[in-house]
């Protein structure tokens, strides 16, 4: 499916699964959606699975939305009291569309969880409350964190109850936004349907032969936190210049701020120094970055604001951006201001979810979870700017149960396609925005 027929079938009001291979645009089509809900003064409720997703499409995470916290499954007591929580119940009712981003992430008790108070806070069977359910995510990335033992069918969200229930149209993004038809897209391919060639793993070992121009070093991907804050830390300490320190300033309720906190990449108090290797961490293509842009700082302003030389030698000057969580209405609840860069001679794979790398050092030898190498691997647009250190037999793996369902989203998506008519998606949109009180647009509807 195209973005644009998935954007259709999103504006219709239908219970969506939009997926699709890394690279697709998933949260560019997500985010063309919300702009036009908010357009067309629908409310809805962003929210994304873990804290680094939820920047990407500047919303909340859907634990902290619902209420359920760190709560896997909810008593009747825990049902009795969020319902009494009067900013949740309002919250419930004043949102139309309910969108959660890295679905993949989410345990499926826990989705069981929110479809259950939904229904309990809003007084209905219906499925998560009667409100449109959008999920994103590709079931072959970071799979959720589960207990000792567990199995993926124990795991997985659309092995839940509530996925079942909700009867979700699959819009599957084909298109490829960050490989072209290169080395690389046919090898993440050939990881997708567990069938890696041996001339695929011939190309990921020459990989380990890759020269970067001094000037031009890589971001290096490991696959734990401890390795990558010792290189960071030791390779800052070793640049000769003195460090400047930016620190952050919030504004806002102190709890939001906390989540706000958890989620940007950003540091609260930051350590630069001239010769630093960085990394943008939000995207402004008006200013000439994206989240995951690569550079060096070579200087600072006479304002005192660093100047970082891009691998495309553009130079930017940085100012503090700005994250926030807003209402429905938009007005802001919590803010946090901060300078878009992080240390970037090494982060985890973890972090790099969701990013675009310029160029990558992968050092994939203590893989420890399937889905690790393909999320790291899909961070770059062609092999000519991996080094790949090491990989071991887990690296190259993607979840069986995982590829099994892909296989039948793949189905649904086919036989959506031949059996749609968009113009009637386009009045089930107008239908849809006229229920839900808000305003039809020219160019909503289109």
């Amino acid at each position: 499916m195209t973005q644009e027929q998935a954007l259709a079938y999103l504006k219709s009001g239908k219970n969506i699964f939009l997926t699709g291979s890394a690279g697709t645009g998933k949260t560019y089509v997500l985010n063309q959606f919300i702009q036009q809900l908010k357009d067309a003064k629908v409310n809805v409720a962003v929210t994304a699975s873990t804290g680094v997703a939820a920047t990407h499409i500047k919303g909340v995470t859907i634990h902290s939305w619902s209420g359920i916290g760190v709560k896997d499954e909810l008593s009747s007591k825990d049902l009795s009291n969020l319902k009494k929580r009067k900013y949740i119940k309002d919250q419930f009712k004043k949102a139309k569309v309910l969108i959660i981003d890295e679905i993949s992430m989410l345990h499926k008790k826990q989705l069981n969880a929110i479809d259950k108070v939904l229904c309990h806070c809003l007084d209905t069977n219906e499925s998560f409350g009667g409100l449109q359910i959008v999920v994103c995510g590709d079931f072959f990335q970071l799979p959720p964190i589960g207990n000792r033992g567990e199995r993926s069918s124990d795991k997985f969200a659309f092995m839940s109850t509530a996925w079942q229930n909700a009867n979700f149209n699959v819009c599957y993004l084909t298109e490829q936004h960050r490989q072209n038809d290169n080395s690389l897209n046919l090898i993440l391919n050939e990881i997708r349907s567990g069938t890696i060639s041996q001339n695929s793993i011939n190309l990921l070992k020459e990989a380990s032969k890759t020269n970067f121009h001094e000037d031009a070093l890589p971001t290096k991907l490991y696959t734990h936190n401890e390795d990558v804050d010792f290189i960071n830390n030791t390779h800052l300490a070793d640049l000769p210049s003195k460090s400047r320190f930016f620190k952050a300033k919030t504004e806002g309720d102190k709890s939001l701020i906390t989540v706000l906190k958890k989620t940007v990449l950003a540091q609260d108090d930051m350590a630069l120094r001239i010769g630093a290797k960085v990394m943008f961490v939000k995207n402004n293509p008006d200013k000439g970055f994206i989240n995951g842009t690569l550079g060096e700082l070579i200087g600072y302003s006479k304002l005192g604001l660093p100047i970082v030389k891009t691998l495309d030698n553009e130079k930017i000057t940085v100012t503090p951006e700005s994250w926030s969580i807003d209402d429905e209405k938009g007005s802001t609840l919590a803010s946090y201001k901060q300078i878009p860069l992080r240390l970037a001679w090494a982060i985890t794979v973890h972090k790099s979810q969701g990013m675009t790398l310029d160029a990558a050092e992968l050092d994939l030898g203590r893989t420890f979870e399937k889905g690790q190498g393909y999320v790291a691997l899909s961070r770059l647009r062609d092999i000519e700017k991996l080094k790949l250190l090491n990989f071991n037999t887990m690296s190259l793996q993607v979840d069986s149960l995982a590829m099994k369902a892909d296989k039948r989203f793949q189905e649904l998506d086919k036989e959506k396609i031949e059996t749609t008519d968009f113009d009637e998606l386009k009045q089930d949109s107008k239908e849809f925005i006229r229920k839900s009180g808000g305003r039809v647009l020219t160019k909503i509807i289109k």
